[in-house]
């Protein structure tokens, strides 16, 4: 058996089963296990190492050919397969407590098939156009049958399409480069287009307006996945790019460009959230402010560029897949999410309204909560290298903190003599307790993380040197 079959094609004729044969109530649990399984088997089993149990020898194989390309996932891979299935399940168990369709589930595990497989495959531009499929396998997600799409959802799909030939094309001339890496027009050219096609991937400012939309027109919990799911491997993508072409990695030009894009994104994220009035905008611009620390952090040029980002990678899954399952239970209450609507429901569901606190906090780097350790390392590394870049950063968390102060004042101004009130079922209130403890856990030992970053570094040969 090799190992793309069992993290791509698994998973991905798991989803088709799932949408045809299971029920609302089974597909949680079935899509939820499911990762878990291919989570704990990438945990266990090193790819391409023979392991013996009796007499029995057993040998996952790294590659498979497929319609003339190859997929390959390597021993490094492992720690990476681990994060993607584990956070996966996550999600996939959150969806009987979030109340949304069956489809989900089906669905989820085929984009994130489809994700995992654009990091598998060789050559790697191929991935440009797998990100694009996913995406597009996210639109049912979005949109109910028979529903018209709102401008967010439009736009994110325009925007991901734009993206794909500016990325292709730039990987085409990428061979001319290397031919000769002294021809100063065309690296300019090439690293012109390949900014233009990651800032439409990733949404990077000013072309992040779909974000917020998309919070208001779709299910956050929805939403929230599109926002986890697709950013996380785009990074992956960038990464590679800058692991392969040495030019691009030692461009001071380049390297600038991309600093004041993610500080851009920061800044500007945690201000418009600041400012805000519907809280799942506020949650659309605090995802917008996590890409742009992702970005700072790919910037970096320091060994620790991989550890970092994907110190920033791990507590966004379960941040956001707290935020968004608390606002899906909230929205199910007051219908809309602005702050006329929500006034007060601290007190008929606390629980729900704890965790989005905590998960906004968490996001904006409050100590003992799992964003804080990945900020400071961030911060730190800034620090070293511009302390105007860190001043500001610095500005855009406050800017988040701001934010959550005023959600929560909200949250809390009840009426005179309103009793407390405990709304949530059974499975949000296990489903939110799990995912708050993840937050505290993360923020207060970090090193747990330790084991999967150790070997991360691994599947960039080039990085931080």
């Amino acid at each position: 058996m090799s190992a793309p079959v069992i993290w791509i094609l698994v998973p991905f004729i798991s989803g088709i089963l799932i949408l045809l044969f299971f029920s609302e109530r089974y597909s949680s649990l079935a899509g939820g296990s499911i990762s878990i399984i291919l989570a704990l088997t990438a945990l266990i089993f090193p790819i391409d190492t023979a392991l013996l149990l009796g007499a029995i020898s057993l040998k996952i194989s790294s590659s498979v050919q497929f319609f003339g390309r190859s997929f390959a996932l390597t021993t490094a891979d492992g720690s990476l397969l681990v994060i993607i299935y584990g956070l996966s399940a996550l999600w996939f168990f959150g969806t009987q407590a979030s109340g949304i369709a069956n489809r989900f589930v089906s669905l989820g595990l085929m984009i994130v098939a489809l994700l995992t497989a654009s990091i598998a495959v060789e050559p790697f531009l191929f991935a440009a156009l797998l990100l694009e499929i996913a995406a597009m396998l996210v639109i049912p997600l979005l949109v109910l049958p028979f529903q018209k799409p709102g401008r967010g959802v439009v736009r994110f799909l325009i925007y991901q399409t734009l993206a794909m030939p500016f990325i292709l094309f730039s990987g085409w001339m990428l061979a001319g480069v290397e031919a000769s890496p002294g021809n100063i027009g065309t690296t300019t050219q090439v690293g012109i287009m390949l900014g233009l096609g990651f800032a439409f991937l990733l949404g990077v400012f000013p072309l992040y307006n779909w974000i917020p939309m998309l919070m208001e027109e779709a299910s956050p919990y929805a939403t929230g996945f599109l926002l986890w799911a697709l950013p996380t491997f785009t990074v992956i993508f960038a990464l590679g790019f800058l692991d392969r072409y040495t030019w691009i990695r030692n461009s001071p030009q380049l390297s600038s460009a991309i600093q004041y894009a993610g500080i851009f994104m920061v800044v500007s994220g945690g201000f418009f959230a600041s400012l805000q009035r519907h809280i799942g905008r506020i949650m659309g611009y605090a995802a917008i402010v996590e890409t742009g620390l992702l970005i700072l952090a790919m910037s970096l040029k320091s060994l620790e560029v991989v550890n970092i980002t994907f110190l920033l990678l791990i507590p966004r899954g379960f941040v956001l897949a707290l935020w968004a399952l608390s606002l899906s239970i909230i929205k199910r209450e007051a219908y809309s999410l602005r702050f006329s609507e929500i006034q007060g429901l601290a007190r008929t569901y606390p629980l729900a309204v704890t965790a989005l606190i905590l998960a906004h906090l968490s996001m904006t780097g409050f100590p003992l909560l799992a964003g804080f350790p990945s900020r400071i390392a961030l911060w730190q590394e800034l620090a070293g290298q511009s302390l105007t870049i860190a001043f500001w950063m610095i500005m855009g968390m406050f800017g988040l903190l701001i934010a959550a102060v005023r959600t929560l004042a909200v949250f809390v101004m009840a009426e005179d003599g309103k009793a407390w009130a405990l709304n949530e079922s059974w499975i949000q209130m296990i489903m939110l307790g799990v995912g708050a403890s993840g937050l505290f856990i993360l923020g207060i030992f970090p090193q747990i993380l330790q084991p999967l970053l150790t070997n991360l570094p691994a599947l960039f040969n080039h990085l931080g040197q």
